[in-house]
């Protein structure tokens, strides 16, 4: 059985951003995306919260990489058509993968009482995938909605052109029972009105049960991380000035 996703739930959305259509920044001369029905699921997600009145919110990248389309500055930095950000949504810019390096994710989550996550976006295979691998090994109960998630192919290092359907499939196939429990987007919705005895949870890597994770060792590895994360960052930095 899997319980109703009451108000400690919340929508994570994952960099809903227009460049992540520049296909061929992310595949090469061939860029393709999978999954035609994402963008569709994802603003049927958001409305199905909005309307149960629990917690949306949102990661936007700002990609230091000089040629990336996910920019603030850009106009492919903006939000999807339909996917604008709302009065009471959490919003994180971020720079890396993860939505929780260097960002205030993880308290603002705590301050809304947030104990499960339901994960979608782009791509399945970079930020989702991250994002989604930290929440479970956090202690969040999280669910990946994954016909609300997509990505690009891929170019292996001996020139083969991996499908993207094939690369979404297996970052799916490697999260669900470890990181998370993978849904589809009407299953997710279904959650929101009561309980499932035809779904099972099957998350697995956590570090400890959310009932055990007390607030005070979250705030101990939010620190850690944030600390861990700004020493990454001026490390980098001061090699690249070397």
């Amino acid at each position: 059985m899997i319980h109703q996703f009451a108000d400690d739930t919340a929508l994570l959305l994952i960099d809903v951003q227009k460049g992540v259509h520049v296909l061929t920044h992310w595949g090469g001369p061939t860029g393709r995306m999978n999954n035609p029905d994402c963008q569709d699921n994802l603003a049927a997600l958001v409305d199905a919260f909005r309307a149960a009145d629990r917690q949306v919110a949102f990661t936007r990248h700002n990609s230091r990489e000089a040629a990336s389309p996910l920019k603030f500055s850009l106009p492919t930095g903006e939000q999807l058509d339909g996917l604008e950000v709302a009065e009471g949504d959490i919003v994180i810019p971020k720079d890396v993968n993860s939505g929780f390096v260097g960002t205030n994710l993880e308290i603002e989550l705590r301050r809304a009482g947030i104990k499960r996550l339901v994960i979608a976006g782009y791509f399945t295979n970079f930020c989702v995938e991250t994002t989604t691998r930290m929440a479970g090994n956090m202690g969040y109960d999280v669910y990946l909605a994954h016909d609300a998630c997509a990505t690009t192919n891929r170019i292996g290092l001996d020139g083969t052109d991996y499908e993207p359907e094939l690369v979404h499939d297996m970052a799916i196939a490697s999260l669900n029972g470890e990181f998370c429990t993978a849904l589809s987007t009407q299953q997710v919705i279904g959650l929101l009105g009561a309980d499932s005895k035809d779904l099972n949870r099957v998350q697995g890597n956590e570090w400890g049960d959310l009932h055990r994770f007390s607030g005070k060792n979250r705030m101990k590895s939010w620190v850690f991380g944030q600390f861990a994360a700004a020493w990454a960052s001026v490390s980098a930095r001061t090699c690249l000035n070397l």
